[in-house]
């Protein structure tokens, strides 16, 4: 498979993925108090096709930046392990609130009564991002492999997401906005987060090879 399949597939997953989530993140905000099961089950499918879509566009990134040379290697597989780490804790954080939606005889608001999830959607969730962010922008910095602004945007979103790692101090309320499971913390971040995903797959997918880009940079 050439390095411009490659890039098409990257791209179109991030694409998907942000579509997806995009999708998803509207209907936690369509009831006030507990939503029916429905709803939950209805989100959290975009969410888990989604999260599933970026799995394919984490591994794609990473191989993107590690074929340029052995010296950005190590900078290929820090950026794709992040991100499937922080992937990972998304996946077990969904499964824990469909778990006990589905267990729960009556209607229950997950966000809330899921405490497992709060420290998981909230500062692990934003270490994992900011390093993936991190790791994004310093591999595109140096290998040039996307244009400046993806690079300079994710130093800008990793420093965002770090800033909501002490949210876990801030209670559970999800009407505060630095709760830990706030909607600062949980759903602007990560809402920010998809918009910059879907940016970058457009952006991949318009710029099928990376021949019109300058030289890598030296590491």
């Amino acid at each position: 498979m050439n390095t411009t399949v490659i890039r098409r597939i990257t791209g179109a997953t991030a694409l998907l993925g942000a579509v997806c989530q995009l999708i998803e993140l509207p209907l936690y905000f369509v009831y006030s108090g507990a939503p029916p099961d429905s709803n939950i089950l209805t989100r959290s499918l975009f969410g888990l096709i989604g999260l599933t879509f970026y799995v394919v566009f984490m591994t794609g990134i990473g191989h993107l930046v590690s074929e340029l040379g052995p010296q950005y290697r190590w900078l290929g597989t820090l950026t794709s392990t992040a991100g499937l780490m922080w992937l990972a804790v998304a996946f077990v954080s969904m499964g824990l609130e469909v778990g006990a939606v589905i267990q729960s005889p009556a209607d229950i608001d997950p966000t809330i009564a899921v405490s497992g999830t709060y420290i998981l959607y909230g500062t692990i969730s934003k270490l994992l991002m900011g390093l993936f962010l991190f790791a994004f922008a310093t591999s595109v910095r140096l290998t040039r492999i996307l244009p400046t602004w993806t690079a300079w945007s994710a130093y800008v979103l990793a420093l965002v997401n770090w800033v909501f790692v002490p949210s876990m101090f801030f209670g559970n309320t999800p009407a505060h906005f630095y709760a830990a499971n706030g909607w600062g913390t949980t759903a602007t971040t990560g809402g920010i987060l998809m918009l910059w995903l879907l940016a970058v797959g457009v952006t991949l997918l318009r710029q099928p090879s990376p021949a019109n880009s300058t030289q890598p940079q030296p590491a």
